[in-house]
Parts: C-alpha cells; sequence; structure tokens
C-alpha cells in the first residue's frame, strides 16, 4: 500500500480584519507550505491580546471559495476567539503551524503584551501548536511588503524544519530595506503620554488613544528595537510562562510561606 502524506496543516489569523492587505500577503506566502485554513476577525481588532469575547455570541461564516483551494471564515471576536474557534469547530486534526499577521504595525518590545497579533500566537502556544506572530512597523493600509515577504518566508520554512514546542517567535520587519535577520531579546521600555484629550462638539472631555515609546536601552545591540532601528528582523523567541524563576527562591526565604 502507498502511503500519502498528509501537507502539513496552517492555520492563520491576524488583528487587522480577513480584508486587510496584511493577511492576503500572509496568505499567499503560506501556500508554499502545506494547506491553509484562514480564521479572522471580520473586522480590525488591534491591541485585544489574549482578549476573549464574553458578553456577546460570536459569529462565525465561511467565506465563499477564493479559487485558491484555502478555506477561509470570518469571525466577529477577537484573534484569540478565532483560534479557540478553529481548534473546536473547523479541525478534525491538531493544525501543525500557527501563522499571525502580518500586522500593519510594529510588535516589539512591551508593544507584545498588548498586541492581538501575538494574542493569538500564545494561544498556538498553549495548545502545544508550533506559532509565529508576523509584523511590518508600517501601519499604512497599502503598505509594502515585498522587502520582508522573502525573510519571513525563510523563518518559516526554518521553523517549520526545527518547530518549538511551547516557544512561539514574535517576529518584526523594519520598513524599506532590509539587512538581515538578527536573533534578539525584548526591548526593555514602556509607553508615555498614552492618552490625548479632546473636548467633543457638546462640550464633553473625552481621551484619544496614543503616546510614544520610552526605549531604556536604545544602544544595546541584542534588542529587538535596535534590530529595527539599525534595518534587521527582529526574530524574539517568546513563551506563555511569565514566571519571575530568579526570584523564586528570594520570595520563599523572605518568609512568604511562612504567612
Amino acid at each position: 500500500m502507498i502511503m500519502v502524506k498528509k501537507k502539513p496543516l496552517i492555520l492563520i489569523t491576524n488583528d487587522d480584519g480577513i480584508t486587510s492587505k496584511g493577511i492576503s500577503e500572509l496568505i499567499k506566502m503560506a501556500r508554499q507550505f502545506g494547506d491553509v485554513v484562514v480564521v479572522a476577525p471580520d473586522g480590525p481588532r488591534s491591541a485585544q491580546s489574549n482578549a476573549l469575547t464574553v458578553d456577546a455570541p460570536l459569529y462565525f461564516e465561511k467565506l465563499p471559495d477564493d479559487n485558491t483551494g484555502s478555506e477561509l471564515y470570518k469571525c466577529s471576536g477577537t484573534p484569540t476567539d478565532c483560534v479557540k474557534l478553529a481548534l473546536n469547530q473547523v479541525f478534525d486534526r491538531k493544525p501543525d503551524l500557527l501563522l499571525a499577521g502580518i500586522n500593519h504595525g510594529s510588535n516589539a518590545a512591551v508593544s507584545v503584551i498588548y498586541s492581538g497579533t501575538m494574542g493569538a500566537v500564545f494561544e498556538g502556544c498553549i495548545n502545544r501548536i508550533p506559532a509565529i506572530g508576523l509584523s511590518i512597523c508600517d501601519h499604512r493600509q497599502d503598505a509594502d511588503f515585498s522587502m520582508a515577504i522573502p525573510y519571513f518566508s525563510a523563518i518559516v520554512r526554518k521553523f517549520m524544519e526545527h518547530p518549538l514546542e511551547g516557544i512561539c517567535l514574535n517576529v518584526n520587519a523594519p520598513i524599506g530595506e532590509i539587512k538581515g535577520v538578527k536573533v534578539c531579546r525584548q526591548t526593555k521600555g514602556y509607553w508615555a503620554k498614552e492618552f490625548e484629550p479632546q473636548i467633543s462638539p457638546n462640550g464633553n472631555k473625552y481621551f484619544w488613544l496614543t503616546g510614544y515609546f520610552v526605549n531604556l536601552e536604545p544602544n544595546d545591540s541584542q534588542t529587538d528595537e535596535w534590530a529595527l532601528a539599525n534595518g534587521f528582523i527582529s526574530v524574539v523567541p517568546t513563551h506563555v510562562d511569565m514566571t519571575a524563576y530568579n526570584v523564586l527562591n528570594d520570595l520563599t526565604t523572605q518568609g512568604y510561606e511562612e504567612i
């Protein structure tokens, strides 16, 4: 009997919505690696992190065939909702790979904890699915992905050859010409002046999310923000476990367990 090996099964999602240019480019790129199933929000869901929809029903709809062989679904929920629905309602086996993006805008440094793109990736990690978040430092709807795509493709291929269970990749690309790829760590920093006050026509005060990133180590070449600022794609291995292992013994010796 001749055994026909199944192609890798790839789940794609994002937080910019199923009609974004970024997810369209990712779908085209991913087809070379296996069978693609897309489950993505029906509109923008940026900065959702790992949010779940708990106060409203979820609507889930299969879209018409796009003549590529890929299955496409749109969901009224968050990126994490999309992953959970895909695993529970679409697939009859666990995907071999989860790809999220390509996000319009950077998810480097502390932005990783706010990102809906990376929220979906972390959900993949929780379910022991090799997962990669892909982003480019360009918020424009018609962002140019042509420089980044060959590198993203090579990174996905390498990751499929050497998958990491429980550890995902946070991959970000700079705008314009790319010098190469740099494996690095998350930059230490924070967002400042995050809300701008405005006055509505009826005189009520409201606030608009804005702000800027404060880089606490701008000259450290081992960080993702340095890589991006210097023309490199940053690859940061990331995981869900937030335990501060280096202080476990300290807390024990300080008597917490004696309270």
